[in-house]
């Protein structure tokens, strides 16, 4: 306790010159991202609402190895990356609650609680403080949270290009970050190509020439970079289609890419120039990527940008069709369903959460079922579902996470079923801890 009040001292001590202290109070330190890493997140509480943020802080001691010239390029990259996403409005996109504050030591902005990066969990853990805490070190992503995060990303890119008329230009796991939910949030907008031609106009994406003496954190990470960016020297939305197929691809490989350019542009030339075999992928190489999305992944890796399928189809391919990932997507979109539609969902809900892992069920479905709650005429259907959740959960994980929900509904006097839930529920835990059934 006292080396992390001893880190939470010395980290506000830092910052307090910027504007962001004064609203919101710095807490433990919980991941990092952005390019080179160079963002640390924190978790962090608004003074006036206590209301639960992220707190993104960079400290601007990490350039000191940099030249004065490379020192200012990087602080405007970074800059540029929060102003662009806090324009930006879309569920599929990290939502920022405060603009970016520079100051003297520190640039700072504030979004939605988020857990750790992409690029954390996939085992990259720069900027982070030593040794580092199990809940990042063993965390490990389920099918049903790869399937429906890949879906989000898929559908943020598609906002982009179809309704921003942007290309993102850095997509990789450093710029996605897991939320308090477990939901998928893209970020990193630092290298993003905006439409250049007038809005009538077919859009037009300026190709930009690579900046060789540019420090590699303020340019795009090279191991996700479509190849015609070196062979063609040119861009659309295409490119960040293979970047996705490139991202799936490390997900499934361990978080490793299908080459390493270390950062450096020639030998980016020579593996994009080596790519034209991903017209003819062999099978071995996509031996980690399961079955139901290899093809797709063989097509969004092709060197030839007219192969890819864009945004909006991937989103609707059959991989994304999983029973788990399709309830989390309904559990999302409750808000717009009547509760006769609800209340269908919610009764053959239990068979699903059988199969779910446990943390998914507590992290992203429990939140949901108890914020129905609020609507009595709900609760009938909500409640066999969280009795399913708590079967799973130990005694810790029920205190912690479905007690403190239940407790307002034990006072709720109607609907009638609500009390005869809780008699049945009383008398099935009778009967077990008596072998009577």
């Amino acid at each position: 306790m006292d080396v992390i009040n001893r880190l939470k001292s010395t980290i506000t001590n830092v910052i307090t010159g910027n504007p962001l202290i004064a609203e919101f109070e710095i807490l433990e330190h919980k991941g990092s991202g952005g390019p080179g890493m160079m963002w640390r997140i924190h978790a962090g509480v608004k003074r006036s609402t206590k209301q639960e943020v992220s707190l993104f802080i960079f400290e601007k001691k990490q350039l000191e190895r940099y030249p004065r010239r490379d020192r200012d390029l990087i602080v405007d990259v970074l800059k540029k990356g929060v102003q662009q996403m806090t324009r930006l409005r879309h569920p599929k996109i990290l939502s920022v609650l405060h603009p970016v504050e520079e100051s003297r030591e520190v640039l700072a902005f504030a979004t939605e609680p988020v857990l750790m990066s992409l690029a954390n969990i996939l085992g990259k853990f720069n900027n982070l403080p030593g040794p580092i805490r199990g809940e990042i070190k063993e965390f490990k992503l389920y099918d049903v949270e790869i399937k429906y995060g890949l879906l989000h990303i898929t559908e943020g890119l598609g906002f982009l290009h179809n309704d921003v008329k942007m290309i993102h230009n850095g997509l990789c796991p450093e710029s996605i970050y897991i939320n308090k939910t477990g939901s998928w949030k893209l970020s990193g907008f630092d290298f993003c190509i905006p439409n250049a031609n007038q809005q009538d106009n077919s859009p037009y994406y300026p190709f930009k020439e690579w900046e060789p003496h540019f420090p590699p954190v303020t340019k795009p990470n090279l191991d996700y970079l479509a190849p015609e960016y070196a062979v063609t020297q040119s861009c659309d939305t295409s490119a960040d289609l293979f970047s996705l197929g490139m991202l799936m691809y490390a997900i499934f490989n361990g978080g490793k890419t299908l080459y390493d350019c270390r950062g450096e542009w020639n030998t980016f030339k020579q593996n994009a120039k080596e790519a034209r075999c991903l017209k003819n992928l062999k099978p071995s190489i996509l031996g980690s990527v399961p079955m139901d999305v290899r093809d797709h992944v063989k097509m969004l890796l092709n060197s030839e940008p007219t192969v890819r399928p864009d945004a909006d189809q991937m989103s609707k391919i059959p991989f994304f069709e999983d029973v788990g990932a399709m309830t989390l997507q309904y559990m999302e979109t409750l808000v717009q369903r009547d509760n006769l539609q609800k209340s269908q969902f919610f009764k053959g809900m239990p068979k699903i959460l059988q199969k779910m892992p446990k943390r998914v069920c507590i992290q992203r479905i429990l939140p949901a079922l108890f914020s129905e709650c609020t609507n009595p005429n709900m609760i009938p259907f909500v409640l066999p579902n969280v009795m399913e959740i708590a079967e799973q959960c130990s005694e810790k994980e029920f205190a912690q996470h479905i007690l403190p929900g239940l407790i307002p509904i034990f006072s709720i006097p109607d609907p009638i079923q609500v009390r005869l839930i809780w008699l049945l529920s009383a008398y099935t835990e009778t009967c077990t801890q008596y072998n009577l059934i």
